[in-house]
Protein backbone atom coordinates (compact mmCIF):
# COMPACT_ATOMS: atom_id res chain seq x y z
CA UNK A 1 0.00 0.00 0.00
CA UNK A 2 1.02 3.45 -0.73
CA UNK A 3 2.23 5.98 1.68
CA UNK A 4 -0.56 8.46 1.36
CA UNK A 5 -2.90 11.45 3.13
CA UNK A 6 -6.23 10.50 1.90
CA UNK A 7 -7.68 14.38 3.22
CA UNK A 8 -5.10 15.89 0.89
CA UNK A 9 -5.91 17.62 -2.26
CA UNK A 10 -3.24 19.73 -2.71
CA UNK A 11 -4.35 20.71 -6.19
CA UNK A 12 -7.91 22.17 -7.57
CA UNK A 13 -10.41 19.43 -8.10
CA UNK A 14 -13.85 18.40 -8.11
CA UNK A 15 -13.67 14.40 -6.62
CA UNK A 16 -13.41 13.18 -3.61
CA UNK A 17 -11.48 9.49 -3.31
CA UNK A 18 -14.10 6.46 -3.56
CA UNK A 19 -13.59 3.57 -0.92
CA UNK A 20 -15.62 0.21 -1.18
CA UNK A 21 -15.37 -3.72 -0.24
CA UNK A 22 -16.92 -5.60 -3.28
CA UNK A 23 -16.09 -4.43 -6.39
CA UNK A 24 -15.21 -0.90 -8.30
CA UNK A 25 -15.57 0.00 -11.58
CA UNK A 26 -13.51 3.70 -13.13
CA UNK A 27 -13.80 5.03 -16.06
CA UNK A 28 -14.73 8.19 -18.26
CA UNK A 29 -18.34 7.77 -18.69
CA UNK A 30 -20.77 7.12 -15.42
CA UNK A 31 -23.48 5.05 -17.41
CA UNK A 32 -20.40 2.30 -18.97
CA UNK A 33 -19.27 2.42 -14.95
CA UNK A 34 -22.83 1.29 -13.83
CA UNK A 35 -22.87 -1.42 -16.82
CA UNK A 36 -19.75 -2.98 -15.34
CA UNK A 37 -21.12 -2.78 -11.54
CA UNK A 38 -23.92 -3.98 -12.98
CA UNK A 39 -22.30 -7.19 -14.16
CA UNK A 40 -20.67 -7.62 -10.87
CA UNK A 41 -23.70 -7.39 -8.87
CA UNK A 42 -25.21 -10.04 -10.83
CA UNK A 43 -22.23 -12.17 -9.72
CA UNK A 44 -19.40 -11.44 -12.45
CA UNK A 45 -15.65 -10.82 -11.86
CA UNK A 46 -13.90 -8.25 -12.58
CA UNK A 47 -13.24 -9.80 -16.14
CA UNK A 48 -16.86 -9.11 -16.80
CA UNK A 49 -17.08 -5.76 -15.48
CA UNK A 50 -14.42 -4.67 -17.82
CA UNK A 51 -15.99 -6.01 -20.82
CA UNK A 52 -19.41 -4.83 -20.06
CA UNK A 53 -18.02 -1.41 -19.46
CA UNK A 54 -16.07 -1.27 -22.71
CA UNK A 55 -18.57 -2.79 -24.82
CA UNK A 56 -20.97 0.08 -23.17
CA UNK A 57 -18.21 2.93 -24.51
CA UNK A 58 -18.15 2.27 -27.81
CA UNK A 59 -22.03 3.66 -27.46
CA UNK A 60 -21.77 6.24 -24.71
CA UNK A 61 -18.34 7.53 -26.05
CA UNK A 62 -18.14 6.92 -29.45
CA UNK A 63 -15.93 10.07 -29.78
CA UNK A 64 -12.79 7.95 -28.42
CA UNK A 65 -13.28 4.19 -29.30
CA UNK A 66 -15.82 1.79 -31.06
CA UNK A 67 -16.30 -1.62 -31.97
CA UNK A 68 -14.09 -0.97 -35.06
CA UNK A 69 -10.85 -0.24 -32.77
CA UNK A 70 -8.48 -2.61 -31.14
CA UNK A 71 -8.20 -3.13 -27.23
CA UNK A 72 -5.38 -4.05 -24.83
CA UNK A 73 -5.95 -5.76 -21.44
CA UNK A 74 -3.45 -6.56 -18.21
CA UNK A 75 -5.54 -9.26 -16.22
CA UNK A 76 -4.94 -10.06 -12.56
CA UNK A 77 -6.34 -13.37 -11.53
CA UNK A 78 -6.12 -15.70 -9.16
CA UNK A 79 -2.36 -13.85 -8.30
CA UNK A 80 -1.44 -14.14 -11.65
CA UNK A 81 -1.03 -11.32 -14.06
CA UNK A 82 -2.01 -11.79 -17.68
CA UNK A 83 -1.56 -9.80 -20.70
CA UNK A 84 -3.88 -9.37 -23.73
CA UNK A 85 -2.74 -7.92 -27.05
CA UNK A 86 -6.44 -7.57 -29.33
CA UNK A 87 -4.67 -5.12 -31.81
CA UNK A 88 -5.29 -5.94 -35.62
CA UNK A 89 -3.27 -5.79 -38.21
CA UNK A 90 -2.79 -3.91 -41.91
CA UNK A 91 -4.68 -5.23 -44.90
CA UNK A 92 -2.40 -8.21 -46.60
CA UNK A 93 -2.95 -5.86 -50.00
CA UNK A 94 -1.55 -2.70 -48.28
CA UNK A 95 2.40 -2.10 -48.78
CA UNK A 96 4.05 1.20 -49.61
CA UNK A 97 4.53 0.21 -52.95
CA UNK A 98 0.81 -0.27 -53.69
CA UNK A 99 0.53 3.48 -52.30
CA UNK A 100 3.75 5.10 -53.65
CA UNK A 101 2.16 3.89 -57.33
CA UNK A 102 -1.26 6.01 -56.68
CA UNK A 103 1.13 8.99 -55.54
CA UNK A 104 0.87 9.07 -51.78
CA UNK A 105 3.85 9.99 -49.73
CA UNK A 106 3.01 8.56 -46.69
CA UNK A 107 0.02 7.19 -44.37
CA UNK A 108 -3.18 9.91 -44.17
CA UNK A 109 -4.98 10.39 -41.49
CA UNK A 110 -8.24 9.76 -43.21
CA UNK A 111 -9.67 7.01 -45.91
CA UNK A 112 -8.90 3.78 -46.39
CA UNK A 113 -5.21 3.91 -46.19
CA UNK A 114 -4.90 4.52 -42.71
CA UNK A 115 -7.47 1.26 -41.80
CA UNK A 116 -6.17 -1.82 -39.73
CA UNK A 117 -8.25 -5.10 -38.56
CA UNK A 118 -10.61 -4.12 -35.69
CA UNK A 119 -9.38 -6.36 -32.69
CA UNK A 120 -11.57 -4.68 -29.68
CA UNK A 121 -14.45 -7.44 -30.41
CA UNK A 122 -11.83 -9.97 -30.47
CA UNK A 123 -10.86 -9.12 -27.00
CA UNK A 124 -14.11 -9.15 -25.33
CA UNK A 125 -14.84 -12.23 -26.56
CA UNK A 126 -11.07 -14.09 -25.45
CA UNK A 127 -11.12 -12.54 -22.38
CA UNK A 128 -14.99 -13.62 -21.46
CA UNK A 129 -13.74 -16.90 -22.59
CA UNK A 130 -10.09 -17.04 -20.88
CA UNK A 131 -11.70 -15.34 -17.46
CA UNK A 132 -15.06 -14.65 -17.33
CA UNK A 133 -18.13 -15.91 -15.15
CA UNK A 134 -20.98 -14.28 -16.72
CA UNK A 135 -22.34 -15.35 -20.21
CA UNK A 136 -20.65 -13.33 -22.92
CA UNK A 137 -24.76 -12.40 -24.14
CA UNK A 138 -25.38 -11.00 -20.72
CA UNK A 139 -22.18 -8.48 -20.93
CA UNK A 140 -23.37 -6.56 -23.82
CA UNK A 141 -26.85 -5.63 -22.87
CA UNK A 142 -26.60 -2.14 -21.33
CA UNK A 143 -24.69 -1.06 -24.50
CA UNK A 144 -27.16 -2.37 -26.64
CA UNK A 145 -30.13 -0.86 -24.55
CA UNK A 146 -28.41 2.35 -24.68
CA UNK A 147 -27.81 1.67 -28.35
CA UNK A 148 -31.41 1.36 -29.30
CA UNK A 149 -33.16 3.61 -26.23
CA UNK A 150 -30.66 6.51 -26.28
CA UNK A 151 -28.84 8.30 -23.92
CA UNK A 152 -28.06 11.93 -22.99
CA UNK A 153 -24.71 13.09 -23.44
CA UNK A 154 -22.26 14.30 -20.78
CA UNK A 155 -20.20 17.92 -21.10
CA UNK A 156 -16.51 16.31 -22.32
CA UNK A 157 -18.40 14.15 -24.82
CA UNK A 158 -20.02 16.59 -26.52
CA UNK A 159 -17.55 18.99 -26.50
CA UNK A 160 -15.13 16.54 -28.27
CA UNK A 161 -18.01 15.18 -30.74
CA UNK A 162 -18.87 19.03 -31.99
CA UNK A 163 -15.19 19.76 -32.40
CA UNK A 164 -14.95 16.50 -34.79
CA UNK A 165 -18.02 17.51 -36.39
CA UNK A 166 -16.94 20.92 -37.74
CA UNK A 167 -13.45 19.17 -38.46
CA UNK A 168 -15.42 16.57 -40.17
CA UNK A 169 -17.56 19.21 -42.23
CA UNK A 170 -14.75 21.05 -43.58
CA UNK A 171 -12.56 18.48 -44.97
CA UNK A 172 -14.57 14.62 -44.79
CA UNK A 173 -16.19 15.68 -48.21
CA UNK A 174 -15.70 12.37 -50.61
CA UNK A 175 -19.01 10.10 -50.28
CA UNK A 176 -17.08 7.46 -48.93
CA UNK A 177 -17.19 9.79 -45.54
CA UNK A 178 -21.64 10.38 -45.72
CA UNK A 179 -22.17 7.03 -43.28
CA UNK A 180 -20.73 8.96 -40.78
CA UNK A 181 -22.70 12.16 -40.71
CA UNK A 182 -25.44 9.61 -41.13
CA UNK A 183 -24.92 7.84 -38.28
CA UNK A 184 -23.09 10.76 -36.19
CA UNK A 185 -24.52 13.79 -36.88
CA UNK A 186 -28.17 12.52 -38.21
CA UNK A 187 -29.75 15.76 -37.76
CA UNK A 188 -26.65 17.66 -39.54
CA UNK A 189 -25.04 18.52 -36.32
CA UNK A 190 -23.25 16.81 -33.66
CA UNK A 191 -25.86 16.29 -30.69
CA UNK A 192 -25.54 18.56 -27.39
CA UNK A 193 -25.18 18.43 -24.26
CA UNK A 194 -28.26 16.75 -22.48
CA UNK A 195 -29.35 15.71 -25.96
CA UNK A 196 -30.49 12.32 -26.42
CA UNK A 197 -28.60 10.08 -29.17
CA UNK A 198 -29.43 6.21 -30.22
CA UNK A 199 -28.44 4.34 -33.17
CA UNK A 200 -30.30 1.26 -33.63
CA UNK A 201 -27.73 0.58 -36.22
CA UNK A 202 -25.39 -0.05 -33.45
CA UNK A 203 -27.40 -1.93 -31.16
CA UNK A 204 -28.27 -4.55 -33.81
CA UNK A 205 -24.50 -5.00 -34.91
CA UNK A 206 -23.67 -5.10 -30.68
CA UNK A 207 -26.88 -7.85 -30.65
CA UNK A 208 -25.67 -9.71 -33.58
CA UNK A 209 -21.65 -9.88 -31.51
CA UNK A 210 -23.53 -11.35 -28.54
CA UNK A 211 -25.07 -14.02 -29.95
CA UNK A 212 -22.07 -15.52 -31.68
CA UNK A 213 -19.98 -14.51 -29.82
CA UNK A 214 -18.08 -12.03 -32.03
CA UNK A 215 -18.12 -14.50 -35.11
CA UNK A 216 -20.81 -12.34 -36.98
CA UNK A 217 -17.72 -9.69 -36.72
CA UNK A 218 -15.23 -11.94 -38.70
CA UNK A 219 -17.03 -14.52 -40.40
CA UNK A 220 -20.87 -13.57 -40.49
CA UNK A 221 -23.01 -10.93 -41.70
CA UNK A 222 -21.40 -8.00 -40.43
CA UNK A 223 -18.09 -8.91 -41.82
CA UNK A 224 -20.02 -8.72 -45.66
CA UNK A 225 -20.82 -5.74 -44.46
CA UNK A 226 -17.32 -4.34 -43.55
CA UNK A 227 -15.93 -5.93 -47.09
CA UNK A 228 -19.01 -4.71 -48.89
CA UNK A 229 -18.18 -0.72 -47.68
CA UNK A 230 -14.40 -1.57 -48.74
CA UNK A 231 -14.31 -2.50 -51.78
CA UNK A 232 -16.97 0.10 -52.84
CA UNK A 233 -14.21 2.56 -52.51
CA UNK A 234 -11.56 0.96 -53.09
CA UNK A 235 -10.07 -0.60 -49.81
CA UNK A 236 -7.71 -2.89 -48.66
CA UNK A 237 -9.08 -4.95 -45.99
CA UNK A 238 -10.11 -8.58 -47.36
CA UNK A 239 -12.50 -11.48 -46.10
CA UNK A 240 -9.49 -13.81 -44.92
CA UNK A 241 -7.97 -10.48 -42.57
CA UNK A 242 -11.27 -10.54 -40.64
CA UNK A 243 -11.29 -13.84 -41.10
CA UNK A 244 -7.62 -14.64 -40.10
CA UNK A 245 -7.21 -12.18 -37.35
CA UNK A 246 -6.93 -13.68 -33.57
CA UNK A 247 -5.89 -11.88 -30.26
CA UNK A 248 -2.36 -12.65 -28.89
CA UNK A 249 -1.78 -13.85 -25.02
CA UNK A 250 1.63 -11.94 -24.02
CA UNK A 251 3.46 -11.55 -20.95
CA UNK A 252 3.61 -7.87 -19.62
CA UNK A 253 6.99 -6.48 -19.02
CA UNK A 254 7.67 -4.18 -16.03
CA UNK A 255 10.63 -2.95 -13.63
CA UNK A 256 11.11 -2.09 -10.21
CA UNK A 257 10.52 1.29 -8.87
CA UNK A 258 11.29 1.89 -5.33
CA UNK A 259 10.00 -1.42 -4.27
CA UNK A 260 7.07 -1.62 -6.37
CA UNK A 261 6.73 -3.54 -9.92
CA UNK A 262 5.63 -1.50 -12.55
CA UNK A 263 3.77 -3.65 -15.71
CA UNK A 264 3.03 -2.95 -19.44
CA UNK A 265 2.20 -4.65 -22.44
CA UNK A 266 5.68 -5.47 -24.84
CA UNK A 267 5.44 -3.59 -28.51
CA UNK A 268 3.64 -3.03 -30.27
CA UNK A 269 2.39 -0.87 -27.55
CA UNK A 270 4.48 2.03 -26.02
CA UNK A 271 4.43 1.01 -22.80
CA UNK A 272 8.26 0.44 -23.16
CA UNK A 273 8.92 4.13 -22.85
CA UNK A 274 7.09 4.35 -19.36
CA UNK A 275 9.29 1.69 -18.42
CA UNK A 276 12.60 3.03 -20.07
CA UNK A 277 12.08 6.79 -18.48
CA UNK A 278 10.90 5.17 -14.87
CA UNK A 279 14.25 3.04 -15.12
CA UNK A 280 15.99 6.59 -15.71
CA UNK A 281 14.66 8.06 -12.68
CA UNK A 282 15.62 4.95 -10.19
CA UNK A 283 19.16 6.81 -10.12
CA UNK A 284 17.81 10.39 -8.63
CA UNK A 285 15.91 10.57 -5.59
CA UNK A 286 12.88 13.45 -5.37
CA UNK A 287 11.53 15.66 -2.39
CA UNK A 288 8.37 14.56 -1.00
CA UNK A 289 7.08 18.12 -2.43
CA UNK A 290 7.51 18.36 -6.61
CA UNK A 291 10.29 21.08 -7.19
CA UNK A 292 12.14 22.22 -10.24
CA UNK A 293 14.80 19.37 -9.97
CA UNK A 294 12.20 16.82 -10.09
CA UNK A 295 10.08 17.72 -12.88
CA UNK A 296 13.46 18.50 -14.59
CA UNK A 297 14.22 15.31 -14.04
CA UNK A 298 11.45 13.73 -15.41
CA UNK A 299 10.80 15.63 -18.30
CA UNK A 300 14.60 14.34 -19.41
CA UNK A 301 14.41 10.98 -18.40
CA UNK A 302 11.21 10.78 -20.73
CA UNK A 303 12.30 12.50 -23.84
CA UNK A 304 15.37 10.41 -23.64
CA UNK A 305 12.87 6.99 -23.32
CA UNK A 306 10.61 8.52 -26.70
CA UNK A 307 14.13 8.69 -28.66
CA UNK A 308 14.85 4.98 -28.27
CA UNK A 309 10.95 4.04 -28.45
CA UNK A 310 10.18 5.76 -31.20
CA UNK A 311 13.24 4.29 -33.09
CA UNK A 312 12.54 0.80 -32.58
CA UNK A 313 9.20 0.01 -31.42
CA UNK A 314 6.39 -2.15 -33.53
CA UNK A 315 5.18 -5.69 -34.61
CA UNK A 316 7.48 -7.44 -32.16
CA UNK A 317 7.91 -10.09 -35.03
CA UNK A 318 9.54 -7.03 -37.15
CA UNK A 319 12.18 -5.59 -33.75
CA UNK A 320 15.14 -5.96 -33.82
CA UNK A 321 16.01 -5.03 -30.66
CA UNK A 322 15.87 -6.98 -27.39
CA UNK A 323 13.27 -5.00 -24.88
CA UNK A 324 15.98 -6.68 -21.78
CA UNK A 325 18.68 -4.48 -23.28
CA UNK A 326 16.14 -1.42 -23.37
CA UNK A 327 15.59 -2.13 -19.76
CA UNK A 328 19.17 -3.34 -18.89
CA UNK A 329 20.28 -1.42 -14.99
CA UNK A 330 23.25 -0.12 -17.42
CA UNK A 331 21.57 1.58 -19.55
CA UNK A 332 19.27 2.93 -17.41
CA UNK A 333 22.45 4.00 -15.90
CA UNK A 334 23.34 5.72 -19.34
CA UNK A 335 20.62 7.44 -19.97
CA UNK A 336 20.76 9.15 -16.24
CA UNK A 337 24.35 10.24 -17.04
CA UNK A 338 23.01 12.00 -19.79
CA UNK A 339 20.88 14.57 -17.66
CA UNK A 340 22.58 17.77 -16.20
CA UNK A 341 21.03 20.82 -15.23
CA UNK A 342 19.64 22.31 -18.44
CA UNK A 343 16.78 21.11 -20.97
CA UNK A 344 18.78 18.74 -24.30
CA UNK A 345 17.40 17.52 -27.22
CA UNK A 346 18.55 13.81 -27.44
CA UNK A 347 17.41 13.09 -30.96
CA UNK A 348 14.76 14.12 -33.70
CA UNK A 349 11.81 12.12 -32.77
CA UNK A 350 9.32 13.75 -31.42
CA UNK A 351 5.36 12.29 -30.52
CA UNK A 352 2.46 12.67 -32.29
CA UNK A 353 -1.39 12.96 -30.85
CA UNK A 354 -4.49 11.84 -30.26
CA UNK A 355 -6.85 9.95 -27.70
CA UNK A 356 -8.75 7.14 -26.33
CA UNK A 357 -10.67 5.52 -23.44
CA UNK A 358 -9.46 3.74 -20.44
CA UNK A 359 -11.27 1.77 -17.61
CA UNK A 360 -10.26 -0.15 -14.51
CA UNK A 361 -12.16 -2.73 -12.56
CA UNK A 362 -12.07 -4.75 -9.62
CA UNK A 363 -13.83 -7.68 -7.63
CA UNK A 364 -14.12 -8.51 -3.78
CA UNK A 365 -12.08 -11.60 -4.85
CA UNK A 366 -9.22 -9.43 -5.90
CA UNK A 367 -9.14 -10.07 -9.46
CA UNK A 368 -7.88 -6.59 -11.29
CA UNK A 369 -8.40 -5.75 -14.74
CA UNK A 370 -6.32 -2.51 -16.33
CA UNK A 371 -8.27 -2.41 -20.12
CA UNK A 372 -8.11 0.44 -22.51
CA UNK A 373 -9.32 0.65 -25.96
CA UNK A 374 -9.31 2.94 -29.20
CA UNK A 375 -10.02 3.81 -32.81
CA UNK A 376 -7.93 7.07 -31.95
CA UNK A 377 -7.61 10.30 -33.64
CA UNK A 378 -11.32 10.21 -32.19
CA UNK A 379 -13.70 8.56 -34.59
CA UNK A 380 -10.49 6.95 -36.34
CA UNK A 381 -10.08 6.95 -40.18
CA UNK A 382 -13.52 8.78 -40.50
CA UNK A 383 -15.19 5.82 -42.17
CA UNK A 384 -18.33 4.69 -40.91
CA UNK A 385 -19.47 1.29 -42.30
CA UNK A 386 -22.96 1.80 -43.56
CA UNK A 387 -26.00 0.51 -41.64
CA UNK A 388 -23.84 -1.00 -38.59
CA UNK A 389 -22.07 2.09 -36.18
CA UNK A 390 -19.16 0.66 -37.10
CA UNK A 391 -16.47 3.41 -37.20
CA UNK A 392 -13.25 1.85 -38.62
CA UNK A 393 -9.98 2.76 -36.81
CA UNK A 394 -6.85 4.82 -38.19
CA UNK A 395 -3.76 2.81 -36.60
CA UNK A 396 -2.18 2.35 -39.26
CA UNK A 397 -1.39 6.00 -40.01
CA UNK A 398 0.94 5.47 -36.74
CA UNK A 399 3.03 3.12 -39.24
CA UNK A 400 6.73 4.93 -40.91
CA UNK A 401 6.27 5.28 -44.44
CA UNK A 402 10.34 4.33 -44.13
CA UNK A 403 11.68 1.41 -45.77
CA UNK A 404 14.46 1.23 -43.58
CA UNK A 405 12.20 1.65 -40.34
CA UNK A 406 11.13 -1.56 -38.10
CA UNK A 407 7.83 -0.07 -38.29
CA UNK A 408 7.56 0.80 -41.78
CA UNK A 409 4.30 0.17 -43.36
CA UNK A 410 4.05 -3.57 -44.37
CA UNK A 411 1.26 -6.57 -45.44
CA UNK A 412 -0.60 -7.92 -42.52
CA UNK A 413 1.51 -6.41 -39.49
CA UNK A 414 0.74 -4.96 -36.53
CA UNK A 415 1.52 -0.83 -36.37
CA UNK A 416 2.61 1.18 -33.31
CA UNK A 417 0.31 1.37 -30.81
CA UNK A 418 -0.12 4.32 -28.57
CA UNK A 419 -2.91 2.57 -26.12
CA UNK A 420 -1.29 1.18 -23.08
CA UNK A 421 -3.05 -0.42 -19.45
CA UNK A 422 -0.95 0.44 -16.35
CA UNK A 423 -0.78 -2.21 -13.52
CA UNK A 424 1.24 -2.42 -10.45
CA UNK A 425 2.06 -4.92 -8.21
CA UNK A 426 3.73 -5.27 -4.64
CA UNK A 427 5.80 -8.42 -2.95
CA UNK A 428 3.31 -10.52 -5.84
CA UNK A 429 0.66 -9.38 -5.06
CA UNK A 430 -2.21 -6.60 -7.16
CA UNK A 431 -1.53 -3.37 -5.68
CA UNK A 432 -3.25 -0.89 -8.64
CA UNK A 433 -4.96 -1.06 -12.38
CA UNK A 434 -4.33 2.64 -13.78
CA UNK A 435 -3.93 4.33 -16.74
CA UNK A 436 -4.14 7.45 -18.48
CA UNK A 437 -5.40 8.01 -22.14
CA UNK A 438 -4.19 10.52 -24.41
CA UNK A 439 -2.47 9.39 -27.78
CA UNK A 440 1.49 10.36 -27.01
CA UNK A 441 0.58 11.57 -23.51
CA UNK A 442 0.12 7.65 -22.00
CA UNK A 443 3.75 6.68 -21.46
CA UNK A 444 4.61 10.61 -19.89
CA UNK A 445 0.83 10.17 -18.07
CA UNK A 446 1.76 7.16 -16.53
CA UNK A 447 5.25 8.19 -15.33
CA UNK A 448 3.78 11.17 -13.66
CA UNK A 449 1.28 9.25 -11.89
CA UNK A 450 3.30 6.27 -10.97
CA UNK A 451 5.86 8.93 -9.38
CA UNK A 452 3.03 11.42 -8.00
CA UNK A 453 2.24 7.97 -5.75
CA UNK A 454 5.70 6.52 -5.28
CA UNK A 455 7.74 9.62 -4.90
CA UNK A 456 5.61 12.13 -3.51
CA UNK A 457 3.05 10.06 -1.96
CA UNK A 458 -0.16 11.76 -3.24
CA UNK A 459 -3.21 10.03 -3.04
CA UNK A 460 -4.75 8.54 -6.06
CA UNK A 461 -7.28 11.25 -6.48
CA UNK A 462 -4.14 13.75 -5.87
CA UNK A 463 -1.87 12.06 -8.13
CA UNK A 464 -4.47 12.86 -11.06
CA UNK A 465 -5.65 16.52 -10.14
CA UNK A 466 -1.85 17.35 -10.18
CA UNK A 467 -0.89 19.60 -13.17
CA UNK A 468 0.57 17.59 -16.05
CA UNK A 469 3.29 18.36 -18.38
CA UNK A 470 3.86 17.39 -22.16
CA UNK A 471 6.76 17.05 -23.87
CA UNK A 472 5.62 18.41 -27.38
CA UNK A 473 8.91 18.44 -29.85
CA UNK A 474 12.77 19.36 -29.09
CA UNK A 475 12.42 21.44 -25.86
CA UNK A 476 8.95 22.42 -26.12
CA UNK A 477 6.65 21.42 -23.21
CA UNK A 478 3.23 22.75 -22.26
CA UNK A 479 1.91 22.83 -18.87
CA UNK A 480 -1.73 22.87 -17.82
CA UNK A 481 -3.49 26.22 -16.52
CA UNK A 482 -2.80 25.44 -12.38
CA UNK A 483 0.71 24.36 -12.84
CA UNK A 484 2.95 26.46 -10.58
CA UNK A 485 4.19 29.89 -12.17
CA UNK A 486 7.65 29.96 -10.45
CA UNK A 487 8.48 26.78 -11.29
CA UNK A 488 7.66 27.14 -14.79
CA UNK A 489 10.12 30.07 -14.54
CA UNK A 490 12.45 28.08 -12.98
CA UNK A 491 12.20 25.72 -15.88
CA UNK A 492 12.57 28.30 -18.33
CA UNK A 493 15.56 29.34 -17.36
CA UNK A 494 17.06 25.76 -17.65
CA UNK A 495 16.43 25.68 -20.95
CA UNK A 496 12.58 24.41 -21.38
CA UNK A 497 10.59 26.27 -24.00
CA UNK A 498 7.21 26.13 -21.62
CA UNK A 499 3.84 26.63 -23.27
CA UNK A 500 0.09 26.77 -21.06
CA UNK A 501 -1.95 25.10 -22.90
CA UNK A 502 -5.52 25.50 -22.66
CA UNK A 503 -6.23 22.40 -24.43
CA UNK A 504 -7.39 20.53 -21.65
CA UNK A 505 -7.83 17.09 -23.21
CA UNK A 506 -4.18 16.72 -24.47
CA UNK A 507 -2.96 16.23 -21.07
CA UNK A 508 -4.91 13.01 -21.23
CA UNK A 509 -7.82 11.25 -18.81
CA UNK A 510 -7.13 9.10 -16.35
CA UNK A 511 -8.35 6.19 -13.97
CA UNK A 512 -6.64 4.23 -10.86
CA UNK A 513 -8.40 1.81 -8.32
CA UNK A 514 -5.54 1.08 -5.47
CA UNK A 515 -6.39 -2.15 -3.56
CA UNK A 516 -5.35 -2.03 0.09
CA UNK A 517 -3.39 -4.90 1.04
CA UNK A 518 -4.51 -5.06 4.45
CA UNK A 519 -8.35 -5.33 4.27
CA UNK A 520 -9.13 -5.64 0.43
CA UNK A 521 -10.18 -2.50 0.85
CA UNK A 522 -10.60 -0.70 -2.63
CA UNK A 523 -9.71 2.74 -3.30
CA UNK A 524 -10.92 4.78 -6.34
CA UNK A 525 -9.89 7.69 -8.85
CA UNK A 526 -11.42 9.18 -11.55
CA UNK A 527 -9.47 12.20 -13.57
CA UNK A 528 -11.18 15.80 -13.10
CA UNK A 529 -10.84 16.19 -17.50
CA UNK A 530 -13.08 13.99 -18.06
CA UNK A 531 -16.85 12.71 -17.10
CA UNK A 532 -15.75 10.42 -15.09
CA UNK A 533 -16.97 8.28 -12.87
CA UNK A 534 -16.52 5.52 -9.92
CA UNK A 535 -18.99 2.70 -9.53
CA UNK A 536 -18.76 0.45 -6.76
CA UNK A 537 -20.80 -1.11 -3.59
Amino acid sequence: MFKFNPYAYPYPSQRNLVYAQNGMVATSQPLAAQAGLDMLKKGGNAIDAAIATAACLTVVEPTSNGIGGDAFALVYKDKQLYGLNASGRSPKNLSMKVLRDKGFTGIPRFGFEAVTVPGCVSGWVALSKAHGKLPFKTLLEPAITYAREGFPLTPTLANAWQNAFKFYERHLTDPQYQPWFDTFAPNQRAPKVGELWKSSAHANTLRQIAETEGDAFYRGEIAKKIIAFTKQYGGYMSESDLKEHTVEWVQPISINYRGYDVWELPPNGQGLIALDALNTLTHFTFKQTQDTVSYHTKIEALKIAFQTGLQIIADREAMTTNIKEILHPLKSQKNASKINEFAQTYGDESPAKHGTVYLATADKDGNMVSFIQSNYMGFGSGLVVPNTGIALQNRGHNFRFDDSHPNRLEPNKRPYHTIIPGFLTKDSEALAAFGVMGGMMQPQGHLQVISNMIDHQLNPQAALDAPRWQWIEKNTIHVESHFSRSIQNALTKRGHSIVVSKNVGSFGRGQIIVRNKENGTLIGATDMRTDGSIASW
